[in-house]
């Protein structure tokens, strides 16, 4: 066979395997993943690295900003919020940034609102200006940053729409993620003074629906995301907020059903499996809610399956795999209940403090600490720790999967980490 025939193959063996490969790729398009839920189907992703070993490329992102970053073909997005003055200042510029997914260069980065000390609103110390995580459908993005504005930019950094109509006074600053439903953007907006969930026409970001909510506790805030489930063969819409928790029909926003609790400043994502939704109730004590969502109307007193107290996170949302659900309290407490009956599988101090969301795939678990340190152990009803590995620099956003690598987004630079 001459080599021109040899070097054909061989670039077309090159072609199938480069082509499956990305068949194969999930697409992180979204706050956890591509169920919102902190799972990856990545087979090969590291258990070890250092800020030195196993570093792909780290880039410096300008400005502040403790969103996660999303990958949408050979590129990724995060938010930053950038002062001319200092982070805590209230002259913030709002931008999206866009990096080569193999080299870690800035392609682009784009202001999309500008607050200024007439509209800006004050923070929470361990909040930034751009909190909430870009979501996309793989062909434009969307970005959201509290009552500043929520807009539509394209792939390459064009402007599609934006809009200022989502008026109402944040409690220390903005947080919750935006999801995508059919053609809409659903947020949830709990603010110090109102509370509703709205619905975005994704094609011109004008208001399609409204729900509000009546909450009566003084403190009325939180930063929810909601989730997007499926039950009996209907969709609806999970959201969690200040003392309640709700079902709503994704057409309109109708209330479906409502569950009561007794907490404010919400931050974990909502999480669904054995048909149970898991949610936790923040502030002041946490518990950890198992409540079955195919009820109707106040279900408070018939839908709860169980629920715990102990040690459960206020800021970090939960992971379910298989059987068992995983909780790593902000003080570093993790725990193993089983999913279906709430029994404590296992408790171990894993150290630090924490706030990013835990990771699943191939069988581990990561956990990431606001110190930047990840703790790998074994999903599994006993404890058992595979690995510690440190960047050395604060950390309060979740991780981002690209293939066998993983994205970090540490206080000042976005790194990602590959064998």
């Amino acid at each position: 066979m001459s080599v021109f025939k040899l070097s054909n193959l061989s670039l077309l063996s090159t072609i199938i395997y480069l082509s499956s490969h990305q068949l194969m790729a999930e697409e992180w398009l979204e706050f956890r993943g591509p169920t919102g839920q902190g799972h990856s189907i990545e087979k090969a992703l590291p258990i070890e690295w250092s800020p030195t070993e196993h570093v792909l490329w780290k880039t410096n992102i300008p400005g502040v900003g403790w969103s996660s970053p999303i990958v949408v073909g050979n590129k990724v997005y995060v938010t930053t919020a950038v002062s001319p003055e200092s982070e805590r200042s209230p002259d913030q510029s709002l931008r999206l940034v866009c990096l080569n997914l193999d080299s870690g260069d800035i392609l682009w980065n784009k202001e999309l609102f500008h607050q200024t000390k007439e509209t800006a609103q004050r923070i929470h110390k361990k909040n930034s200006h751009a909190s909430p995580t870009p979501i996309s459908d793989g062909k434009v993005i969307y970005v959201h940053f509290g009552t500043h504005g929520t807009a539509c930019v394209s792939l390459d950094g064009n402007l599609i729409w934006k809009t200022n109509e989502l008026k109402y006074q944040m409690q220390h600053g903005n947080g919750g993620s935006p999801i995508i439903v059919d053609d809409k953007l659903v947020i949830i907006c709990d603010g110090r003074a109102s509370n509703f969930i709205v619905a975005l026409d994704r094609n011109t970001g004008k208001i399609v629906w409204k729900t509000d909510r009546q909450v009566d506790g003084r403190k009325k805030f939180s930063f929810g995301t909601p989730l997007l489930i499926t039950v009996n063969g209907k969709q609806q819409i999970v959201a969690p907020g200040t003392d309640v928790i709700s079902g709503l029909a994704p057409e309109d926003g109708k209330e479906i059903w409502k569950l009561h609790y007794t907490g404010y400043s919400v931050i974990p994502r909502p999480i669904f499996s054995h048909g149970l939704i898991f949610v936790t109730t923040s502030y002041d004590r946490p518990s950890l809610l198992a409540i079955r969502p195919d009820g109707e109307g106040d279900v408070t007193d018939t839908h709860l399956a169980w629920s715990n107290k102990s040690q459960i996170p206020h800021t970090p949302s939960l992971l379910v795999v298989g059987d068992e659900l995983y909780a790593v309290s902000d003080k570093g407490i993790a725990q193993c209940f089983d999913a279906k009956t709430g029994k404590l599988l296992w408790k171990e101090r894993v150290g630090g403090n924490f706030s990013a969301s835990p990771l699943y795939a191939n069988g581990k678990i990561y956990f990431q600490s606001e110190e930047g340190e990840t703790t790998v152990i074994n999903a599994g009803t006993t404890y058992r720790e595979i690995g510690r590995n440190h960047l050395n620099e604060p950390t309060l956003a979740s991780f981002a999967v690209a293939g066998d690598t993983l994205l970090i987004r540490t206080k000042t630079k976005l790194y990602r980490i590959g064998k």
